[in-house]
């Protein structure tokens, strides 16, 4: 029995994030007292196909700029937030943003909260964003900052700054840079390879395959070494479909993106970072 009380706006979270209905969503939340991330699991657990966002990297309205030092040795991703869509659309906000996003490469910041303490024009960052919520009337902040740097890094922001794209790469190859960047932008994936995704991510992901099939009527009575190797087969398809290099490449679904790479002149993947409004 749950000792929190989930309130309208719990549900609504989880129904924004999930996708899942408002009672699946209220009964999730009172079977895991509450605990968002749990109540995304016992969802999965349960069947449901929910679209599990990410909220470490999501904001729910905003701008984001993606950009590169003139070296293209550092890459940076700036998401300043909003409440709405009038706002992140409005040219003078977008233009906002722009302004603080040069500050960040101007200043080789390594965080947002560096960044809010740089001056521009006589004014801190922090100062600035203050004014700009008087002045709209909504809070707004920075919300999201990520870096990259490698001897090679490519920028990518995808539709009206909704999405940015960071990739760092083992040498130039500006066309390569921006292939992967958008094909990250498209499949989001969860590490450069297989062997880079989190341990916890594995564990997760195996006991949520695991307990799915035990629960289905078809796996009755079948042993738990046959269930386990059969989930193994099912977590090869998850790594597949999760790590960059493993996935199929979007322009040309009949290599992977490790075999684009390699026709590129051995081009190697040091890292990436994608921000994505909610």
């Amino acid at each position: 029995m749950s000792t929190v009380t989930i309130t309208a706006a719990d549900i609504n979270k989880l129904r924004q994030a999930t996708g899942a209905g408002m009672m699946d969503c209220r009964k999730a939340l009172t079977e895991t007292n509450g605990d968002f991330e749990a109540a995304i699991d016992w969802l999965r657990k349960q069947g449901q196909k929910v679209a599990a966002k990410r909220s470490d990297r999501e904001a729910k309205e905003g701008v984001i700029i993606a950009k590169t030092s003139a070296d293209n040795k550092t890459g940076f991703v700036v998401c300043i937030s909003c409440e709405t869509d009038f706002v992140s659309k409005n040219a003078d906000f977008v233009a906002f943003a722009q302004t603080i996003a040069d500050a960040a490469v101007a200043n080789n910041v390594k965080s947002a909260e560096e960044l809010s303490e740089v001056v521009i024009n006589g004014s801190k960052v922090a100062d600035m964003i203050n004014d700009k919520l008087a002045a709209i009337g909504e809070k707004i902040g920075i919300a999201k900052f990520e870096r990259v740097e490698a001897p090679y890094v490519a920028s990518y922001i995808h539709g009206a700054y909704r999405m940015g794209v960071l990739v760092g790469l083992s040498t130039e190859a500006a066309e390569a840079g921006k292939d992967v960047a958008m094909q990250i932008a498209a499949m989001n994936p969860l590490a450069v390879d297989a062997n880079s995704i989190p341990a916890e991510t594995i564990e997760r992901e195996r006991a949520i395959v695991v307990d799915t099939m035990k629960a289905d009527p078809k796996m009755a009575g079948k042993p738990d070494d046959m269930i386990a190797k059969i989930a193994e087969g099912k977590l090869n398809a998850f790594f597949k479909e999760n790590n960059l290099l493993g996935q199929a490449f979007v322009k040309d679904g009949s290599i992977t993106v490790e075999a684009y790479l390699k026709n590129a002149g051995n081009v190697t993947v040091t890292g990436f970072k994608r921000v994505a409004l909610g």
